[in-house]
């Protein structure tokens, strides 16, 4: 069985995965994962953020000359922008004396739609930011770092994956619209290009 752990905040020092059930002797492309993980980061309504960030993944362990050995596979993702959060996102009780970045208040409020109410409840933790730093999308890197190893796993079984979105409320493909797995593997390619920076 293949399962991931994910740890780290939004705005923390780095996000890290551990994915296990990976057997060994499976070859790994670092790029195909760095691929992953820029599609990731383009699209529409991405805020300045994802200017600042460029994510790659750096395998920590589970890999020995780019094969799998069968062991848990660690990877981390280097948060950017640390040293504008320092201050604010220490582990320690008091911050280093040499600890950069705004000294951020506590957030107090709740935002709608998002997981903030039930994770303060759920933990009992007075500052908000405890939990929306976890409960972000940047979060998803990891998993993305995740499917990109779990993606590799398919393609030595001969197995290939694609998606396609056929209907978003009101908006729909027309009624009969056949679509194959060529050409919805074609669209997210073009549509990964299209949103590369100067496109």
């Amino acid at each position: 069985m293949v399962r991931f752990l994910t740890a780290g905040e939004s705005h923390g020092r780095a996000l890290i995965v551990i994915l296990e059930g990976i057997p060994a002797g499976l070859p790994i492309d670092i790029d195909a994962i760095t691929a992953d993980l820029k599609r990731r980061q383009g699209g529409y309504g991405r805020g300045r953020r994802m200017a600042i960030e460029s994510d790659r993944a750096d395998i920590l362990s589970g890999v020995r000359a780019g094969e799998t050995i069968g062991g848990p596979i660690a990877m981390s993702i280097e948060n950017r922008d640390w040293v504008n959060w320092q201050h604010t996102m220490r582990t320690t009780a008091e911050p280093p004396p040499d600890a950069a970045g705004a000294r951020r208040a506590p957030v107090t409020r709740p935002r709608p739609g998002h997981a903030d109410l039930a994770g303060i409840a759920k933990y009992g933790r007075t500052d908000v930011r405890d939990i929306l730093e976890r409960a972000s999308a940047r979060e998803t890197a990891a998993r993305v770092a995740a499917g990109a190893v779990a993606r590799q796993l398919l393609e030595y079984a001969g197995i290939r994956i694609t998606s396609h979105v056929f209907s978003i409320g009101q908006a729909r493909l027309p009624e009969g619209t056949h679509v194959t797995f060529e050409q919805a593997g074609a669209c997210a390619r073009c549509s990964a290009a299209l949103r590369q920076p100067g496109r």
